[in-house]
């Protein structure tokens, strides 16, 4: 039991929702924005969608230093290996070099990454890293603890083949069903929309708990 403000030594909670699904053109990912350190929200809208290049981004979840740090790393290469060849990085090649330290670093770092993106060979792709550094593309990927309550949700309502506005509102409910049950998911819903243009980015109110709209205030 914690007294006091011993709390505040506590390990950073792993707490989160993270989520992107493929459509034809491109990728639709989705996080909540909630940042916790055991019982203590810490940040009410963090932005776990983190920007790698212009048409590739991460979604977050575990160690908020930890995939900063790898996402930092990741970036730097990709932005380096575009300016000497003058040739958009591919989301493949991005979720490898984050599969590399995930896996490598498997023993100290608490890292679960989702890869999505567009490029000009492949297209829209996601690709989910989860801890320990497994790597695998799929049409559709869920990670972080809020994950856990909305396997059934997303296993009903998923469909091959929907279109952008259709993933939008999928992921913007699964996500608002998540923050409802997870105590470790909240604030807002953060959605970005990438496609051959770069991101279309969203923020929603979570309407399922009647949390304030903190970025209006």
């Amino acid at each position: 039991m914690v007294f006091g403000n011993e709390w505040m030594d506590e390990p950073l909670s792993t707490g989160t929702t993270i989520m992107a699904v493929e459509f034809d053109g491109g990728v639709v990912i989705g996080a909540d924005s909630r940042t916790s350190n055991g019982p203590y929200v810490a940040n009410r809208v963090t932005d776990k969608l983190t920007r790698i290049s212009d048409k590739i981004y991460c979604c977050r979840s575990g160690s908020a230093a930890d995939t900063q740090a790898i996402a930092d790393i990741v970036s730097y290469s990709l932005n380096y290996h575009e300016t000497r060849t003058g040739e958009e990085p591919l989301v493949s090649e991005a979720a490898s070099e984050f599969r590399n330290y995930c896996y490598n670093y498997r023993d100290s770092l608490v890292a679960g990454i989702i890869v999505a993106g567009w490029d000009k060979k492949f297209g829209g792709q996601v690709y989910s890293i989860p801890l320990g550094g497994m790597l695998k593309r799929e049409p559709l990927t869920i990670g972080g603890s809020g994950s856990t309550y909305i396997y059934g949700f997303v296993r009903e309502f998923f469909r091959p083949g929907m279109k952008k506005d259709d993933c939008i509102e999928f992921v913007k409910k699964a996500i608002r069903h998540a923050m409802f049950h997870d105590g470790s998911s909240g604030g807002v819903v953060r959605i970005g929309v990438i496609t051959a243009d770069g991101i279309e980015r969203k923020v929603f109110f979570n309407t399922l708990t009647g949390e304030p709209n903190y970025l209006a205030q």
